[in-house]
């Protein structure tokens, strides 16, 4: 069988720099980040394409609460399901453009995708993930008090909301993306990490407000269908050591215990890099044989060898 990689697309890979963005330049974005999917699809990959949807779901509820007068908003989770469906739209049509220009045919599905979290997570009794818009202190005492919200200040600009951040136990449509993959799919699933659900004794399914991590999201599910290699494009070019300082170190290869050195030393941030790094060692922990984490500009040269960061176990 050819070999199968997991690709996290971090929101850059879809999104204009520094701004949303009008769809026809999230459209040209994403295009720009699809042509070098190709490589993969040309060398006879298996690939599975997760996102991740931080934007574009905060915009979901900015909606929520701009037309809360005229129709009821919707829960998180159903928030959630929204931006699968429209990234996941953008991303099948991009990616069978480019493929149809280059002659390859290419077949693309996007899979809405729920993954499961423990009710008895830690991260639910400490909420820390910041959604949705800026509200102000009377605005936020009051969502306090109706809608049961933990507001928290951020950096001067008006209060927010935030929710838990759960640990991903596993992916409830497994078996359908795996089915897909087998029969020559390109899978776009997990966006945004799944939407969170908590499951009943009696085998229900129930969605939950919180926000999974897609890069763990992506391991989880990288792990379960046996992928090889887990690539995750993000913010910057390469891993670094000291990053934005005078000695940053740019790193082109790790080991997965230099990795686990690095993190438990405190170089790679929860908000940053963290989730990524640990990402990458539980994948290969769990018997993946290579990550790889760079910017979508490198993404091709990254799979040439020649860009980068490569971390092994």
């Amino acid at each position: 069988m050819p070999s199968m990689t997991v690709l996290s697309l971090g929101g850059n890979a879809i999104l204009p720099a520094s701004r949303p963005g009008r769809i026809e330049e999230q459209f040209r974005v994403t295009e720009a980040t699809m042509v070098q999917v190709l490589g993969l699809l040309r060398a006879g990959e298996r690939v599975i394409l997760t996102h991740g949807n931080g934007p574009i779901v905060g915009n979901i509820l900015i909606r929520n609460e701009a037309a809360a007068n005229l129709i009821p908003p919707t829960p998180l989770y159903i928030c959630g399901a929204d931006s699968q469906g429209g990234i996941g739209l953008m991303i099948q049509q991009a990616l069978h453009n480019v493929s149809n220009r280059e002659g390859i045919d290419t077949h693309v599905v996007t899979v809405i995708t729920q993954t499961v979290v423990d009710p008895r997570d830690p991260a639910f009794a400490n909420p820390t993930k910041p959604i949705g818009p800026f509200y102000s202190d009377s605005e936020a005492r009051a969502w306090e008090r109706e809608r049961e919200w933990k507001m928290v200040a951020d950096a001067g600009r008006g209060w927010r909301r935030v929710v838990a951040s759960p640990e991903p136990i596993r992916i409830v449509e497994l078996e359908t993306i795996r089915t897909l993959v087998g029969i020559g799919q390109v899978v776009i699933a997990a966006g945004g990490g799944g939407i969170p659900v908590l499951q009943t004794e009696s085998g229900e399914y129930h969605g939950v407000e919180a926000v999974v991590d897609k890069d763990l999201a992506s391991v989880v599910l990288g792990a379960a269908v046996g992928a090889q290699r887990l690539i995750i494009v993000t913010v910057v070019d390469r891993v670094a050591l000291n990053y934005g300082k005078p000695d940053q170190k740019d790193l082109e290869t790790m080991t997965v215990a230099e990795a686990r050195r690095h993190f438990d030393e405190g170089q790679f941030p929860p908000g940053s890099m963290g989730p990524k790094i640990l990402g990458a060692i539980r994948f290969l922990e769990s018997g993946g044989r290579e990550v790889l984490i760079t910017s979508p500009n490198q993404l091709a040269r990254t799979l040439a060898g020649e860009g980068g960061t490569r971390i092994v176990p």
